[in-house]
């Protein structure tokens, strides 16, 4: 019996490119845009750079290597 994968043999590789994507530009965008009104007196006024600058890293990490796993194979 053939079993066919959704999305193929690379599933997992995609989903690693899309959230290793969005956790880069979410957290580069909380940086260099934060948001012009706060919603309520608990949330921050800026993003904490330092940390959302290295998940940021960490996104582009992980898209980078999924995206190479896409290619190479």
């Amino acid at each position: 019996m053939l079993v066919v994968m959704f999305l193929g043999e690379d599933l997992l590789a995609y989903l690693v490119l899309a959230f290793g994507a969005a956790l880069c530009v979410g957290n580069f965008l909380a940086v260099v845009r934060p948001p012009e009104r706060q919603l309520d007196d608990g949330n921050l006024e800026q993003a904490p750079v330092a940390r959302s600058l290295l998940y940021a890293g960490i996104g582009l990490v992980a898209a980078l290597w999924a995206l190479a796993s896409l290619v190479s194979g």
